[in-house]
């Protein structure tokens, strides 16, 4: 069944803000093979202008993702997640991510459309420091596979 598309706009509260440590930050770059000093170095990243070490510019999906989770487990929106692939991912920084960061997500269903019988959701986060600041805006797009008509599956 082809997901409402009157949930466009709909906006989610909040997370508890996710503060961001060094070791968190280092152990993304090893996982995603990124040597940049800036993300170990805290005497890099301040050569570089930063107060302390930065985020590789990944390192949201971690928190947009787990944000999202409002979304896909909202029962009156009925997307299956066993049918969902994870399909593009686009991130637009206001600054960089940084050792210290108290980040919070506000996600908001931004479209929902039908292509060949898949259900297509894209979900915005928009990423905050506690200050209220905005550090990144987080956008994903879910597909939801069509289940195949023969089989039901």
């Amino acid at each position: 069944m082809a997901l409402d598309p009157s949930f466009i706009g709909r906006t989610y509260p909040p997370t508890a803000p996710y503060e961001v440590g060094r070791e968190k930050i280092r152990e993304f770059a090893v996982a995603v093979g990124d040597a940049n000093p800036a993300y170990t170095d805290p005497e890099a990243a301040k050569a570089y202008g930063h107060p302390d070490v930065i985020a590789p510019p990944t390192f949201p999906f971690a928190l947009t993702f787990q944000a999202a989770a409002q979304v896909v487990q909202d029962p009156e929106l009925g997307l299956d997640y066993s049918r969902v692939v994870h399909g593009d991912q686009k991130f637009a920084y206001t600054r960089p991510v940084r050792a210290g960061d108290r980040l919070s997500v506000v996600v908001t269903i931004d479209a929902i459309k039908s292509l060949a019988g898949n259900d297509v959701l894209t979900v915005r986060g928009e990423v905050s420091d506690e200050t209220g600041e905005h550090v990144v805006t987080s956008v994903m797009t879910l597909v939801a596979r069509a289940a195949d008509e023969t089989t039901g599956e």
